[in-house]
């Protein structure tokens, strides 16, 4: 059994202006800050903020969107890497405050990532960790719930509060568990890892390397791709549409293998709806041109699937791996993910990534020998 868990407050607390949460905030730099947020997203390229709950030690409080972007000090925690924000599965939070707020938050910890350093399971679910730790069953009757509406049911604020009550003494059953792995460092460093990528990846600029699909496209091809895939990614954000109701992924392939010189050939790429030929068409066909004499010898290739001879090469670096992950119990998916384990095969220069660095290196120490005898073999 972990850390004691503050109990459920009898009444749910509000904070509804931006000066009272200031105030509740005052004492939290260089704390523990308990942090979730509740969303929508349905029709739209952006998420909706519709909640957002924060937990200082046994005090909790929920609080409106509106009032939370405008509270100086709740921007000022969030970007302060001294103060450590608790969260569970961070991606959506931190796209959450990237688009509604405009900033980054730092000093992230991502307990999801901090129960599978601890031997709890990869990708495990919070509700399913709540309940082996602490023996609290949650109410999921909520999690689907519209959480813009007002106002919220108590079972909606009931569940919000669970979102965060249980974050801190989960941070000190998993930092208990680091520190006697001699990974007490490691979870920090792993959360901004993973913060940082996350972050990376939304770059219009790079979101083309997402669509796996394009892989068979030619250096000139996939330049154009990049310059489909970046003005959609700014279309969307514009017009705040989801990305398949501007054009879907397969449609941006096809134009960029077919790379129409005119509307009317831009038309006739099987599957491209009338009413985007008609509002975009000459922008896409522009788009086309421009991409099409790019010089595109430096581009980042999407990556392809592996052929059968690296496959081969994978199964035995996997091994490798695999083993130094058993010996610690560290789930293989997050010590060396397939698409980072694919890169080296597919690029065995190991000065150009990162397994070697951080809190892997003590985890591959045992292996590393063997790992650079068969990547230079």
């Amino acid at each position: 059994m972990a850390a004691s868990v503050p109990p459920a407050p009898a009444e749910i607390p509000w904070i509804h202006e931006p000066q009272e949460l200031d105030r509740w905030l005052e004492p939290a730099q260089g704390r523990l800050l308990a942090l979730d947020t509740e969303f929508e997203r349905v029709n739209t390229f952006y998420p909706i903020p519709g909640l957002v709950q924060l937990g200082l030690g046994e005090e909790f409080c929920l609080v409106d969107p509106s009032v939370a972007e405008q509270s100086l000090r709740f921007r000022e925690l969030l970007a302060d890497p001294a103060t450590p924000k608790l969260l569970y599965a961070m991606s959506e939070d931190l796209e959450l405050f990237r688009q509604w707020l405009k900033l980054e938050p730092a000093g992230v910890i991502d307990l999801q990532i901090g129960a599978a350093m601890a031997g709890a399971g990869f990708s495990l679910g919070y509700a399913k960790l709540v309940e082996s730790l602490f023996g609290e069953t949650l109410d999921k009757s909520a999690t689907r719930s519209d959480w813009l509406a007002r106002p919220l049911s108590e079972a909606q604020q009931r569940y919000a509060i669970d979102d965060i009550r249980f974050l801190e003494p989960m941070y000190h059953w998993v930092m208990g568990l680091l520190e006697k792995r001699g990974l007490a460092g490691a979870l920090a460093e792993e959360s901004m890892r993973f913060a940082n990528e996350l972050a990376s990846q939304e770059d219009p600029d790079n979101h083309y390397l997402k669509l796996r699909g394009g892989w068979t496209l030619s250096p000139q091809q996939q330049g154009v791709l990049k310059e489909l895939v970046k003005w959609r990614e700014l279309e969307c954000q514009k017009r705040d549409r989801p990305r398949n109701r501007v054009l879907a992924d397969a449609l941006l392939i096809a134009i960029a293998e077919r790379l129409p010189r005119s509307v009317r050939e831009l038309s006739n790429i099987q599957g491209v709806p009338g009413g985007a030929v008609r509002r975009y068409g000459e922008t896409l066909v522009e788009l086309v041109s421009q991409g099409s004499t790019a010089d595109n010898s430096s581009l980042e290739r999407i990556a392809s699937p592996l052929s059968r001879e690296q496959q081969g090469f994978y199964k035995q670096l996997k091994r490798l791996f695999k083993k130094a992950s058993e010996d610690v119990d560290i789930p293989m998916e997050l010590l060396a993910p397939r698409k980072r384990l694919e890169k080296v095969v597919q690029d065995p220069d190991l000065a150009r990534h990162d397994f070697f660095q951080g809190w892997r290196a003590r985890i591959l120490a045992p292996v590393r020998t063997e790992i650079e005898e068969l990547l230079t073999s």
